[in-house]
This record gives structure tokens, sequence and C-alpha cells, in this order.
């Protein structure tokens, strides 16, 4: 009877294992399914050039929401993207994009100062500026991100970091506070550069 007990117990320990092992492998080759499309813009890069979604398109790239008198997370998101695109810098295929959420204060020679304090790759690495109700529309409505304004009359704002794919959708959001949160960007960007553009698993859920 022990023998039989033992024999049991073992069997249904190596059935669960077997389930386990493939639940997991599924999680691990789901795709990122579309979350939003990324709407048209047109905005001004921090070389103070014309910069829209087309020079996008056919790039695997990594949006954030910054301003540059941010006392805040500003710092260390850009501290991380400093550290994703030092990652990258032989991946021609891959661009950071860092949106100002404060255009009247974040002119393109203040964008310029900001990037040269962050050491950035401007050839990879992007800072945009415009109108400010056309960024707002962009942030809240295109990108999906909230944006609000503290007593001190300073944005407040998202600390998500949004992977979108060669055609221009929203794959994935990671958080700043997310547990190698780098390592994890460079995965989702790994599996985008790698994926087919034209074999999705779904079309967006919304798109603005």
């Amino acid at each position: 009877m022990a023998w039989v007990a033992t024999f049991i117990i073992a069997s249904v320990l190596i059935v669960g294992a077997a389930m386990l092992f493939r639940h997991a492998e599924r999680r691990t080759s789901d795709p990122m399914p579309p979350i939003a499309t990324v709407p048209d813009f047109n905005f001004t890069t921090q070389d103070g050039k014309t910069f829209t979604k087309a020079d996008l398109l056919g790039k695997v790239w990594v949006a954030d929401f910054i301003f540059t008198r941010c006392p805040g997370p500003c710092p260390i998101m850009s501290a991380r993207m400093a550290e994703v695109s030092h990652e990258l810098t032989k991946a021609d295929d891959v661009r950071l994009v860092s949106f100002t959420i404060d255009p009247e204060h974040d002119t393109p020679a203040v964008l310029k100062d900001y990037a040269n304090r962050m050491m950035a790759d401007q050839k990879h690495w992007i800072f945009l500026t415009g109108p400010k109700q056309d960024i707002t529309d962009f942030t809240t409505q295109g990108m999906l991100q909230a944006l609000a304004v503290d007593s001190n009359g300073l944005p407040t704002h998202s600390t998500r970091f949004l992977l979108i794919d060669r055609e221009g959708q929203i794959r994935n959001t990671r958080n700043l506070d997310e547990p190698e949160l780098v390592q994890k960007l460079l995965m989702d960007i790994g599996d985008l550069l790698r994926e087919n553009p034209t074999s999705k698993a779904a079309k967006p859920n919304d798109t603005p």
C-alpha cells in the first residue's frame, strides 16, 4: 500500500509539473496583442527639425513622457532610457522617443541641453516638443496616458514606457517601478524586432 501511495503521489506531481510547464510555455510564447494605434503627429526635435509618425514607421520604438524641470520621476525615467540606449547603440531599427509634456518651457534648445546632460545618443534618442494643446491631446487621447497639473502648476504624468512596433501600434507598457525594467524593455524590443509585421494576433482594441 505504501508503494502504491508513493506511486500515485509521484504521478500526480509529474502531471502537475507538466501542466505548469505547458502553461508557462504558453505564457512566454503569447504575442503582445496591439493595445492602440499611435495617431499621426507633427512635432519638433531638439535640433529644431520637423518629426512625424512617418519617420518612425519601420522602426521599433520606446516612448516616454517627461519634462526637463521635473522634480520627480523624470530624471530616473531618462536614466532608464539612457541605459536602454547604451545597450542598443548598433540597433539601427530601434528608436527612443521622449515627448515633453511641458512644451511652453521645453523649447528645442532646452531639450537639446537636456539631451546633452543625459549624454543621449541623439541619432537614436529623439526629444520632441510642440504646441501645448497638440501635446496634451496626443498624450491623453492618442497615447492613452494620464496627464494633469499639480498645485504648483507643474505637470503630473504617467511614468510608463510604451513599446511601439514597426507599424506604429502600441504593443506593451512597462512601469518605472518594475523590477529589472531595463532588461524587460530590451526583451520586449527584441521580441518586436523578430516579429513579422504582418502577423499580428489581433487588431487594436482602441484606435484613437
